[in-house]
């Protein structure tokens, strides 16, 4: 079938309406008519060809909400009618270590839900800024928010799950001192989940405006990390950091905050390389870097129903189809709060 969509042909031109086809669902497909397409700061990066192998065309997009409007023969845990998001992946071997774990972002073989091989035309998937999508049952996600905060819930696809899983796989929790750098789309969520987690929270920023929206989000404390005495009077004391800083920068000032075996893990994905940290910093202290992308299905659905259950959505600015080049500009010059979200029913409009 043929939908309306948004793309681009090539990194150098600007998104354009476009017609797109998707298959017909099979026995274990969802068909989604697409409500919300939340945008990622890596749909950026992906469709400028500022990351390596875009294919063209480009539909990004890969924080959807929508609701269901057919299901295949073989489906038994969706029906028409159902509200239910798709993130970052619609796709993966089935059969690995990793997909067995229910851990299919790190599979070898994971499709992600635009620009990856795929037999469907045109040869490549194509993400949620479109008006329909289809993805087999194993990948679709239960929404259990009220309907009026769907365009809210679009982003803890990716944004969501991307600070989530760090935060419960290094522990955050009550007792745990926990930075969040960064108070973006990805930033701004951590803040919040740490919070409703229990950690104490405290926020990074180069901005001194953003002391007061810190704490709104749920920081306990907020550092402006131009500050050197403001640093310094948090040495050695974090039992995690989560890193969100989408652009290369000094990591060595983060890294002398954690305690003793403290972590410090990087989701923001910067188009070029960070510094080398200090290893005698990690070295004396037994000090890590780590990183994590996204989260496997069932952790991504654990995290919608931590969200719901905690009343946890994203802090968005609704847009149309056709404000989505000047939104990406809005982006790289920082002035979103925190994430944009298209109405995808101003896809035909």
């Amino acid at each position: 079938m043929t939908i309306k969509a948004y793309g681009a042909h090539a990194g150098t031109l600007p998104l354009e309406p476009m017609d797109i086809t998707r298959r017909a669902p099979g026995a274990h497909d969802v068909q989604i008519d697409i409500a919300y397409c939340g945008v990622c700061h890596s749909d950026i990066h992906q469709v400028r060809a500022e990351w390596a192998g875009t294919l063209y065309p480009c539909v990004p997009g890969h924080e959807i909400v929508g609701r269901v409007v057919a299901v295949g023969d073989h489906v038994s845990g969706f029906r028409a009618g159902d509200l239910v998001g798709v993130g970052c992946i619609v796709d993966s071997c089935r059969h690995c270590g990793d997909c067995d774990d229910g851990l299919e972002n790190y599979c070898d073989h994971m499709t992600g839900t635009y620009n990856f091989p795929t037999p469907d035309a045109p040869g490549h998937t194509l993400g949620g800024y479109s008006q329909q999508i289809v993805v087999h049952e194993r990948y679709v996600l239960r929404v259990t928010h009220p309907e009026a905060q769907l365009a809210a819930v679009a982003p803890l696809l990716c944004a969501g799950i991307t600070t989530y899983s760090p935060l419960r796989h290094w522990q955050a929790g009550p007792g745990k001192k926990v930075g969040v750098v960064g108070i973006g789309g990805l930033g701004h969520m951590g803040i919040k989940l740490a919070h409703a987690m229990g950690a104490h929270v405290v926020a990074f920023t180069t901005s001194e405006s953003k002391r007061d929206a810190a704490r709104a989000l749920g920081a306990d404390e907020v550092v402006v990390s131009r500050h050197a005495d403001e640093m310094d009077a948090h040495a050695k004391s974090f039992d995690f950091i989560l890193n969100t800083v989408a652009a290369p920068h000094n990591l060595d000032v983060f890294t002398a905050l954690l305690k003793r075996d403290g972590t410090m893990t990087l989701v923001g994905a910067p188009a070029t390389p960070h510094d080398s940290p200090e290893v005698f910093s990690l070295i004396m202290k037994r000090r890590s870097i780590a990183g994590s992308m996204i989260g496997g299905i069932p952790e991504t659905q654990e995290m919608l129903d931590f969200c719901a259950e905690h009343g946890i959505v994203a802090d968005i600015e609704l847009i149309r189809a056709d404000q989505i080049n000047d939104a990406y500009e809005r982006m790289l010059r920082g002035d979103v709060h925190y994430r944009f979200v298209i109405d995808n029913a101003t896809l035909t409009s």
